[in-house]
């Protein structure tokens, strides 16, 4: 059943049910730093909602994507796709800060305690899809774009996290409703090329039937935006 039918039907349960099914088959040494990441992203998510839906949906709906769809094993990755908006959404909370402390120190405490508790890797695929402070004076959609393709350049296993972020956004965007459905579908529908292009790369590490199936996916992203844009 696909991630987002899941969803419709079977709520966080069903995806949390789901998401066991799939770490059932880690080694035992590596299911329980699995299972810490997922319930600290359900703890720092706890308050946060999408549309209809809890935060936490989306966050599991990546991981699983990773696991299943995309055919990866590597449990730094799995860990750093759970947690890839912790960083960006609770930094403070996440370092134990209290509130109101400049960006910069927030963010680079937070990495700090993503690597103390996981290791430097997760933390640093975890930097890696995080947006940073925008400049006011600019546009931000010109921004985020000009950062993911800069940051996702130089980083191959960070794309698999961030393409995985954005198809799910992508693809889910039918369950989006009101004036943010516009507002996302013109701020996605730019970077469609941009993925094609990175996980096209020779250095992206998936197999060609996980290239084959984004690739499907970014096609069907793309045919959504263009059905709300130029309705």
């Amino acid at each position: 059943m696909p991630l987002h039918a899941i969803t419709e039907v079977y709520g966080e349960s069903g995806l949390r049910d789901r998401l066991d099914e799939e770490l059932a088959r880690f080694s035992p040494a590596d299911r329980p730093r699995l299972a810490a990441a997922a319930e600290l992203a359900a703890h720092l998510h706890r308050d946060d909602r999408r549309v209809r839906e809890p935060y936490l949906n989306h966050l599991l709906r990546v991981a699983i994507r990773i696991i299943r769809y995309y055919e990866v094993d590597d449990v730094d990755v799995i860990i750093a796709a759970l947690l890839h908006d912790a960083v960006e959404d609770h930094p403070e909370e996440l370092a134990g800060l209290p509130p109101g402390q400049p960006h910069a120190v927030a963010t680079a405490a937070a990495l700090a305690e993503l690597a103390r508790r996981f290791n430097p890797r997760v933390a640093d695929l975890v930097r890696a899809v995080t947006n940073p402070e925008y400049a006011p004076d600019r546009d931000r959609h010109e921004q985020y774009r000009a950062h993911v393709a800069e940051s996702l350049d130089r980083h191959p296993w960070a794309r698999v996290i961030k393409v995985s972020d954005f198809t799910d956004n992508g693809v889910g965007i039918i369950h989006t409703t009101g004036d943010r459905v516009a507002h996302l579908a013109r701020k996605y529908r730019p970077l469609v090329p941009i993925f094609r292009d990175l996980i096209r790369r020779p250095d992206t590490p998936l197999s060609t039937r996980a290239k084959d199936h984004i690739f499907d996916q970014l096609a069907l992203a793309e045919t959504r935006f263009a059905a709300i844009l130029d309705d």
